[in-house]
């Protein structure tokens, strides 16, 4: 129980000088990469960047204290501060003391969100969210973030609040009106940026870049050739803060807040599963889901918009040597110290070359070798990825998500729904003539008693696909006895239940039944809670296939049995007809 409510203490005893060592250079390499990285999300958020240095101070402490993993790292990310800009900036003008105050309300929101999922024990619902839909997401939230700089990188007078159509269509219009100086400065921040991580990629490079297009603004004059600058950044440590309770601004705020705790969720877990198959660690979903929940809810009155896992910099976290979570509550308290001590000089850091650098974080989230792997390899990835895609594009983003994971959702019960049921038959070639796939093996079947292994689950979705065959059998192959081996069943649930019995009655009604075999424990003990074996029938329930065959081949027409040249069971030597030796 102090284990669930402290998870901590978990790894709290791995601690010594040198876990205490490896957590600090790897803290200080996290604070020096989120740095720009925080200035930058905070302006997609729509945020003062302050905003973003903030949450990289407060929620990586909370989210690494009450989390699972030993090396995720949370923070700003950039799809969820796409997903806040695009949630509240249709109600206040972004920036503006009201944009804030409700930024902090989406973040408490979604924290509360969060934090009950993780108290329900709801960690496993991630499992059913295709990792598709996070790439078609990001994919898209990568190309509105881009589209969302042209005007900053251009010099384009772009009004706010353009749609992505609306935003290239004025780009096509205004592109005489690019100013070259602004454009130079981008691109110059761009290109420093990836030379160093060409050439010295463990440096910060997106921090490097920022340098150099100052210095480079500085250089030419910028002032005198329209280039703006950030301006200086306030130099302090996270400040207590409010949101609003209001029940209007709740009921107001709801919708946005489910869906980035939900883009949260599936971030935060799905990067530290990816870095826990590296790392040999065990996850616990639902813990990880408490720790997202508490650091949104307690960096909502720290003046912290909406985090989450960030893979960037959890990637770096564990290839620096982190060893414990501590790593994260060094990082955020170095980056406190550095802000303290550079903040002024965000003064002299360009828009334009700010610009550049969130164009780059935008192009890195695109996965292109992933959405290669998924457009060759399955048509069904590949609509969930595009309907993702472009749902993001032209649609509101937290209906993108909820329309990507309703799909997702859709095609697993389609699935499910269509379990595939296969014809067996002893093997002759087999010691024990073991059972066997009919049309892998081309074994002969008995003409009056049928064997089938449905593979899955019987349950209401998948209903009409397993009585839709028991009624072929009976109909075109006019067979009324049938017998399911049910080592593949993973579970029965109600209404499956009550279909085998409305089954077996009509069979029986025809003169012959339907019987079940070798079903697994857990099926057993739901059919004892609900009395099923009483209705379904005593007979007709088997614990073995020799205990089945030897009842049911005393239950079939011995008058064709006599003329059956088939002969499939051992069972058939005993009924009248056989060939004696």
């Amino acid at each position: 129980m102090k284990q669930f409510f402290f998870p901590f203490l978990t790894w709290l005893g791995l601690v010594n000088f040198n876990t205490l060592k490896a957590d600090f250079f790897a803290g200080l390499t996290g604070a020096v990469v989120v740095l720009p990285q925080g200035v930058a999300f905070a302006a997609i958020a729509g945020l003062p960047p302050e905003y973003g240095l903030y949450t990289a101070m407060v929620t990586p402490i909370i989210a690494g204290l009450f989390g699972s993993s030993l090396h995720l790292v949370s923070g700003p990310t950039t799809a969820i501060s796409l997903v806040v800009f695009s949630t509240i900036s249709r109600y206040a003008e972004p920036g503006s003391e009201q944009f804030i105050q409700m930024v902090l309300t989406l973040t408490f929101l979604a924290g509360v969100y969060q934090l009950v999922f993780g108290l329900m024990r709801l960690g496993m619902l991630v499992n059913f969210v295709s990792h598709t839909v996070v790439i078609g997401f990001t994919a898209g939230a990568a190309i509105l973030i881009a589209t969302s700089q042209i005007k900053y990188v251009t010099g384009i007078p772009i009004p706010k609040g353009e749609s992505f159509l609306h935003t290239w269509v004025d780009v096509g219009v205004g592109i005489g009106a690019t100013n070259l100086y602004i454009l130079a400065i981008a691109g110059f921040t761009m290109l420093s940026a990836l030379l160093l991580k060409r050439y010295l990629p463990k440096m910060p490079h997106l921090l490097f870049g920022m340098i150099m297009g100052s210095l480079a603004s500085i250089a030419i004059g910028g002032a005198q050739h329209g280039i703006t600058y950030v301006g200086e950044i306030s130099g302090q440590l996270p400040p207590l803060s409010m949101p609003d309770f209001s029940l209007a601004s709740l009921k107001q705020l709801a919708s946005g807040a489910f869906a980035v705790a939900l883009l949260g969720l599936i971030e935060a877990v799905s990067i530290a599963r990816s870095i826990a198959t590296k790392s040999q660690q065990r996850l616990d979903g639902n813990q990880e889901f408490i720790g997202q929940g508490l650091s949104n809810i307690a960096g909502s009155f720290f003046s912290s918009y909406a985090g989450s896992g960030s893979f960037t910099r959890s990637g770096i976290n564990y290839s620096a040597g982190a060893k414990t979570p501590l790593s994260a509550v060094f990082a955020a308290i170095l980056l406190g110290i550095i802000v303290l001590l550079v903040a002024p000089l965000a003064a002299y850091l360009p828009v334009a070359a700010m610009g550049g650098i969130i164009m780059l974080v935008a192009y890195n989230l695109i996965d292109f070798q992933h959405i290669k792997h998924i457009l060759h390899s399955s048509k069904t990835e590949t609509s969930i990825l595009a309907t993702t895609f472009f749902a993001t594009l032209f649609m509101e983003l937290e209906f993108a998500i909820y329309m990507g994971v309703l799909l997702s959702l859709i095609i697993f019960l389609m699935r499910t729904s269509m379990p595939n049921i296969v014809d067996l038959a002893p093997n002759p070639a087999e010691p024990r003539h073991k059972f066997a796939e009919v049309s892998e093996y081309g074994l002969k079947e008995c003409p009056q008693l049928k064997l089938l292994r449905v593979d899955m689950s019987i349950y209401f979705g998948s209903l009409d696909k397993v009585q839709r065959e028991l009624a072929c059998i009976a109909e075109r192959q006019h067979i009324k006895h049938v017998l399911i081996v049910g080592e593949s069943i993973n579970f029965i649930d109600l209404a499956g239940a009550e279909m085998l019995i409305q089954e077996a009655k009509r069979l029986k009604s025809l003169g012959g039944g339907l019987y079940l075999q070798g079903a697994k424990n857990k099926v057993y003990d739901f059919m004892d809670r609900i009395d099923f074996v009483e209705e379904f029938g005593e007979g007709n329930v088997f614990s073995s296939k020799e205990a089945a065959l030897q009842s049911l081949t005393k239950r079939l027409d011995h008058r064709i049995c006599a003329t059956c040249d088939k002969r499939i069971f051992r069972e058939c030597a005993k009924l009248p007809g056989a060939k004696t030796a």
